[in-house]
């Protein structure tokens, strides 16, 4: 099925004026970038995860200069940040041994910990063995401080591709016991993209899952119960060509938006608005090959956030789409990065003190910032 484009294909100014800048090119097989601050000094660094390669490095801010965590990592796949001793150096959770095939994944998750200095190698300490374990999340929960690790499997450990008929998992980890406990297997097919925030400001934080059975929101109540609540079905395609494959919100003026990359590894960049108690689909764009990323923020400081999107096959760009009007109803498409990387991720982040928010992505070998320069041109 062929949805009607309903956004200006035409060039489109960019938000915000950008200026990229290289930070590697040998990260084989380049899956995930995070911005953290790794060794005290108030500015984000690069935590850039291969999964080709058997090591895990971050690079300093501002010169990128490169370190490595540890070494000796297999098919590594997600990590997550979160200081859980206080010493303003947090701990990272790491997610390796991954397959496709979760009958195939060891699914070891560890824990490292720095041992003084972080330009030094890590500690690591492995606490489960979960088939599959695709996405970490630090989150709380509860809304008292304490931060959980949840885990999101691909799917279930004995799902076969390419219809990962199963259950999955979704699971989650006190600091310090480590031990593994259910939150919910009302999740079936492959679950590739979570998002933790406060969804109802309710000072506890919620999960937003994209999975084959759509968008779904994952809350905890005050008795410890989780409650798992549809959203939206996602892609109305035939399994496994329907839900969702990675989730975001954004927000025009106070209106609240969900984005998401349609179907699993799509080709479609889709935003949902409310209406009542539906979220009306919409889909901006239905030419990317391999949708693999999608972020939502405020890229010019007009009050509307933007969104950033990508997929790992060619033409191997990266786009930025914009609300033209307060409602949403017609978005533009520019073109961020074009030919030189595919992303697998993006994340936002002041990386330069400027107040500005920046963008790292990070793809095939190479990981790169975008420096937010301010302005439309």
């Amino acid at each position: 099925m062929h949805y009607p484009l309903v956004f200006l294909m035409t060039a489109a100014s960019l938000p915000a004026q950008f200026r990229s800048q290289t930070v590697a090119t040998d990260l084989k097989g380049g899956y995930q970038v995070l911005a953290v601050d790794l060794n005290r000094d108030g500015r984000p660094d690069l935590l850039a995860l291969a999964s080709g390669l058997p090591e895990l490095a971050w690079f300093e801010s501002p010169g990128w200069q490169r370190h490595v965590i540890v070494t000796d990592r297999s098919r590594m796949i997600n990590a997550a940040a979160c200081d859980l001793d206080g010493d303003s150096v947090p701990e990272l959770a790491l997610a390796e041994g991954f397959v496709m095939d979760p009958r195939k994944s060891t699914g070891v998750l560890s824990i490292l910990t720095h041992t003084g200095e972080p330009q030094q190698p890590w500690a690591v300490r492995e606490i489960d063995r979960l088939p599959a374990s695709h996405r970490l999340r630090w989150a709380d929960l509860e809304g008292r401080g304490r931060r959980v690790l949840v885990n999101a499997p691909l799917a279930g450990a004995a799902a076969a591709p390419p219809d990962y008929r199963a259950k999955v998992p979704l699971v989650f980890y006190r600091a310090g016991e480590w031990k593994r406990e259910l939150i919910t297997e009302a999740l079936t097919g492959v679950l590739h993209g979570i998002e933790v925030l406060d969804f109802d400001r309710d000072g506890r934080e919620e999960i937003l899952t994209a999975s084959f059975l759509g968008i779904h929101l994952v809350k905890r109540d005050r008795r410890g119960a989780f409650r798992v609540t549809e959203l939206a079905k996602g892609s109305p395609e035939a399994w496994p060509k329907c839900g969702a494959s990675e989730i975001t919100t954004g927000r025009l003026g106070r209106r609240r938006f969900l984005a998401s990359i349609e179907p699993w590894h799509g080709n479609q960049v889709v935003v949902y608005t409310q209406q009542g108690k539906q979220w009306k689909r919409q889909v901006l764009d239905d030419s990317l090959d391999g949708g693999h990323t999608i972020q939502a923020a405020d890229l010019d400081g007009d009050g509307n956030d933007e969104l950033i999107a990508g997929g790992r096959g060619k033409p191997f760009s990266t786009y930025l789409y914009k609300a033209e009007d307060a409602k949403g109803a017609r978005w533009t498409r520019a073109t961020l990065d074009e030919g030189s990387m595919g992303p697998a991720a993006c994340v936002v982040a002041d990386l330069n003190a400027d107040r500005l928010p920046d963008l790292a992505c990070i793809g095939g070998s190479t990981l790169k910032w975008y420096e937010n320069r301010g302005g439309r041109r």
